[in-house]
């Protein structure tokens, strides 16, 4: 085990890609803030993990710019800097055609995968900008949806694509405060937002087909090796996909 000591903030910790590189990350010694909206799963991946007392529950709907700067504010209060921020809260509407998308559907997801994570980046920035020593690293979670659509997923989409522009944006403003920032683009890790793809989903020419699955284990292994680097270093962009998935080429 890692005695480095560093602190980190997940979002979206409760469950999923979250929860997994949450655990990955008490795993190789860092100090973890457990950010999600309900305690309880939060509770639960504390407890899972190598080092429960060094994770730091702290409920937070990253919507809320109040909720939000009331996270950073408990982890400069805990630990007293910010080494790490896995900007990974996100949700999925299930996929319907774009005349079918309500206003009330598009907002949410926009709240929560793009204002969230740039609210999340804002307040990791601010501490990161000023903390002794300073920077720090902020990796963004994507999706292949960053580079190509699925059917009938036009919200999801539009946001993964602004991720990409937000990324890019944080890595260039960060660079003279020794802030470094990428973004992984994962697909099909085996969550439960995953698990139709299992059963079989539609397909670009109209089919349905099943898709295979890619084991959260190495989807938080992924993100470990951003995490380790030096900040004189930086992937930029790293994409991790089940091997055999109908991504590359035409399906």
């Amino acid at each position: 085990m890692a005695t480095h000591n560093k602190i980190a903030v997940v979002t979206g910790a409760g469950s999923g890609i979250g929860k997994a590189v949450a655990l990955a990350l008490l795993a190789d010694g860092f100090n973890v803030a457990l950010a999600g909206r309900r305690r309880e799963p939060l509770a639960r991946t504390a407890a899972e993990s190598a080092r429960p007392d060094q994770a730091l529950a702290v409920p937070t709907d990253v919507r809320l710019p109040e909720a939000v700067q009331a996270l950073f504010a408990a982890v400069q209060a805990r630990f007293g800097r910010l080494d790490l921020l896995f900007n990974n809260a996100g949700i999925f509407v299930p996929g319907v055609e774009l005349d079918a998308v309500s206003l009330e559907q598009w907002q949410s997801m926009v709240d929560t995968n793009l204002t969230g994570a740039f609210l999340c980046a804002r307040e990791a920035f601010r501490l990161m900008k000023t903390q002794t020593p300073r920077g720090g690293r902020i990796i963004n979670n994507g999706s292949l949806a960053a580079y190509a659509p699925r059917p009938n997923s036009a919200a999801y989409t539009a946001t993964k694509h602004a991720i990409t522009g937000l990324t890019k944006a944080i890595s260039l403003d960060g660079r003279r405060y020794d802030i470094a920032c990428g973004q992984i683009d994962i697909g099909n890790a085996d969550t439960g937002m995953a698990a139709a793809m299992a059963k079989g989903v539609p397909q670009a020419d109209g089919r349905i087909a099943v898709e295979p699955l890619l084991d959260l284990a190495h989807v938080a292994e992924a993100v470990l090796t951003m995490a380790r680097l030096p900040l004189e270093a930086n992937v930029q962009f790293m994409t991790i996909l089940a091997t055999k998935m109908p991504f590359i080429g035409r399906g």
